[in-house]
């Protein structure tokens, strides 16, 4: 009973499909499309994820966004290698000029040496106690030698050989080496009436420091016979042996 009701049951839904498969072909413009249309089906399941797609294009810079965090200082670099020697420059200006230094010690040994004698027909000191004027100069280092006064004054300090050569004529003659006011030397010379001149001549060696004086003087009035002429002269002569300058290690 059952299996007649299914066979019926099967042959009438065949029988309206085909009814409505013709319906809808010879009517297709009376039925309504929904009588066409099956029921909606059930949603499929989602499909797989696609491709990852390509880059976009950069994006505008922003303009009124705030400003980030300042990051953290990074690592010094290296050095670069060093680079090509400039071109020399122009030359400067001068500067100004600098302040004058303090002298520097005397790299040449000081000079003091004088030579004078008694000119022709030059009229002599008769009295006691004056200096003898060699008047013509023939060498006067620095000018320590005064043939107005027939003074040497010291400049240099040290130890000096002083000389005197006289010509002795017509008189007996004495004389002193004088050093600031003080005999250092005495000299006599006496004449008998010889027919020609005589000569006398001394020395001595005096230390000296920077303004002291030394010259001849008469020592008596009537020995005063000093003489000069065309063949024969009356000199003075003093010079520097050596110096005692401390200050430069040329003298010490």
């Amino acid at each position: 009973m059952d299996s007649l009701r299914t066979s019926s049951l099967l042959l009438y839904l065949l029988f309206l499909l085909l009814h409505v498969d013709v319906s809808c072909q010879l009517e297709d413009n009376k039925i309504p499309l929904s009588l066409c249309s099956g029921q909606p089906g059930v949603p499929g399941s989602p499909g797989v994820h696609g491709n990852a797609g390509l880059p976009g294009r950069d994006g505008r810079d922003g303009r009124d966004a705030a400003p980030g965090e300042k990051g953290e200082k990074g690592d010094r670099g290296e050095y670069g290698e060093t680079g090509v020697r400039g071109l020399t420059g122009d030359k400067g200006d001068p500067g100004e000029k600098g302040a004058t230094g303090q002298a520097g010690e005397c790299a040449v040994a000081p000079k003091s040496a004088f030579s004078a004698k008694i000119s022709e027909g030059h009229t002599l000191p008769l009295s006691v106690g004056d200096a003898v004027h060699f008047d013509k100069i023939m060498l006067n280092e620095h000018g320590d030698y005064n043939s107005e006064t027939g003074r040497f004054t010291c400049r240099v300090p040290g130890v000096y050989y002083f000389a005197v050569h006289a010509t002795v004529y017509r008189a007996s003659l004495q004389f002193d080496l004088m050093k600031n006011g003080h005999v250092v030397a005495s000299y006599f010379q006496f004449y008998g009436n010889w027919p020609k001149p005589a000569s006398l001549s001394g020395g001595s060696l005096l230390h000296l420091i920077p303004g002291d004086q030394v010259w001849v003087q008469m020592a008596l009035s009537e020995y005063n016979g000093f003489y000069s002429s065309t063949k024969t002269d009356s000199t003075f002569t003093g010079f520097l042996v050596y110096s005692d300058w401390k200050n430069s290690a040329v003298f010490a």
